[in-house]
């Protein structure tokens, strides 16, 4: 069973990560906020205890999809998100059972209602991808057409380990480097992707 210790690093890794891939998209936009998503993944303390990750999603998500959304509401974007988002959530429930761990036991989430607590604290850096797919989808309809390009994202191209990789295949590099580093309790085995050599 992993120690508290390396639980709590590797989640502070996994917030940091995702912080900074919400900074790159505003970057890619043009959005100023991507200065003030700079500051917060300096201030990330251990654990995330200040919940940097829960300001930045706020001016994150306002920023790119505008001032008054909110990821409660009922509209196409959110359903698109949803949908997205639930396709990479099986990609990792399917990794983390292949490489024999539980997808109930979480690093930081700690639902007993949510089945997938593990899977929903490793695929967060992954979020942007379909947040990016989202942004310019321009969602008149959310329909078939819609979900099947959301569903391609599995096949679209990341660079991890210096290498292009199918997001498919990104997400498993990923997981093992994740359960690399909480066993052997070391951060520095985790492999995040980006989106350029």
């Amino acid at each position: 069973i992993w120690s508290d210790d390396i639980k709590g690093a590797v989640w502070t890794e996994i917030v940091f990560e995702k912080i900074r891939q919400q900074k790159c998209l505003l970057q890619e936009l043009g959005k100023n906020e991507a200065m003030l998503l700079q500051e917060y993944l300096s201030e990330i303390e251990y654990g995330d205890a200040t919940n940097r990750e829960g300001h930045a999603a706020k001016v994150y998500f306002n920023a790119v999809f505008g001032k008054n959304f909110t990821r409660t509401a009922e509209n196409n974007i959110n359903a698109a998100l949803n949908y997205g988002y639930s396709i990479i959530l099986s990609l990792f429930n399917r990794e983390i059972v292949s490489n024999g761990y539980l997808t109930q036991l979480g690093l930081f989430h700690d639902n007993m209602f949510n089945p997938f607590n593990l899977a929903s604290d490793l695929m967060e850096p992954f979020r942007i991808l379909i947040d990016r797919k989202v942004y310019r989808m321009k969602l008149d309809v959310f329909e078939h057409e819609q979900k099947m390009e959301l569903v391609n994202i599995c096949n679209q191209e990341v660079v991890i380990n210096k290498k292009r990789e199918l997001v498919s295949q990104a997400v498993k590099i990923y997981c093992r480097s994740i359960f690399d580093a909480l066993e052997e309790q070391d951060v520095s085995l985790i492999r995040f992707y980006t989106n350029e050599l």
